[in-house]
């Protein structure tokens, strides 16, 4: 059986598995990124990270890491990562490579990692061409098309988080993780004791969630807000990619059921019936997982990998 092991490096974690060819993670172990970035060097930090994965597991050749930002188009230098600054112009697989020759290492963004998984390893048949929006620390986008990552011009296509949206920002700045925390915040003064939320010095994502299946009023409002902008953003990338499959992953997407119903609302209401005929929401099946499956999908043959699902699935 062959293993691979995946890393997923995010802007709160580094969560990293080793992965089977069918999809199974036999190890799994997150790192906080904050830890590495106070190393004298982040480099350094996360080469030690590898380094121990590898002496655990000998048996592992080959490794795919998603990275939060860009990359250049044949996948070996770093060129922006916002939330991993220490990492903006990196020949990162020079340094990989230098520090374990003996081994093979993929990169790619995160996103386009994260949607390979959802790809590959759903619970559920994935069609050819789809759509993924991940939200968390940030507001990451990915396309497959014909089975395909579709990686722009230059390799760095769907960065959706980056778009303008409303007031002039960007739409990261708005839905985002610290977003959703603004609009909670500049909201709680209109609803005084009816919500909740109110007085809480910590806010996320677990306890918002809760409070909005309890009905609460201002955390239903922020999540039809949040449903609104991105439904936007939706329509004009169904409208350019001509895609109407769409995935919602990433750790936001736990509130789907709250932001779904106003995602299909505003999309419905702005595309065409040769779009909503067909249109397809809904959120990610693989969670937190697939990230790590992703990347550990970028080390191996993709059209190996469909042989093998569409064999499971005929058992």
């Amino acid at each position: 059986m062959q293993k691979f092991l995946g890393i997923d490096v995010g802007g709160t974690g580094i969560k990293c598995g080793i992965v089977t060819t069918e999809g199974e993670i036999l190890h799994q172990v997150k790192y906080n990124t904050i830890d590495i970035r106070r190393m004298p060097s982040f480099i350094d930090g996360f080469i030690n990270i590898v380094n121990d994965l590898l002496m655990e597991f000998p048996e592992v050749q080959y490794v795919g890491i998603g990275l939060p930002g860009t990359l250049n188009k044949e996948r070996t230098h770093t060129i922006e990562l916002p939330n991993i600054p220490e990492l903006k112009d990196v020949n990162l697989m020079d340094q990989l490579n230098s520090a374990f020759p003996e081994h093979t290492f993929n990169l790619e963004n995160d996103a386009n990692a994260a949607a390979l998984g959802e790809f590959h390893y759903s619970k559920e048949d994935m069609p050819g061409n789809l759509m993924f929006v991940t939200l968390g620390t940030g507001v990451g986008g990915a396309a497959i098309i014909d089975g395909k990552i579709f990686k722009g011009g230059d390799g760095n296509s769907m960065e959706i988080g980056h778009m303008m949206s409303e007031d002039g920002k960007r739409l990261e700045e708005l839905i985002g993780k610290k977003g959703i925390y603004s609009l909670v915040h500049n909201r709680l003064g209109f609803y005084a004791e009816r919500t909740k939320l109110y007085g809480e010095e910590m806010i996320n994502t677990r306890l918002m969630i809760e409070l909005a299946h309890a009905g609460d009023p201002l955390v239903l409002e922020v999540y039809e807000k949040v449903g609104t902008l991105l439904g936007e953003n939706l329509v004009s990338l169904v409208r350019v990619l001509d895609i109407k499959n769409i995935l919602l992953g990433g750790g936001i997407s736990a509130s789907f059921e709250f932001l779904g119903p106003k995602m299909l609302e505003i999309m419905q209401k702005n595309l065409s019936p040769y779009y909503t005929r067909s249109l397809v929401l809904k959120k990610a099946s693989l969670g937190n997982e697939a990230g790590i499956l992703g990347a550990a999908s970028l080390c191996f043959d993709p059209a190996a990998v469909k042989s093998i699902a569409v064999e499971k699935n005929r058992l």
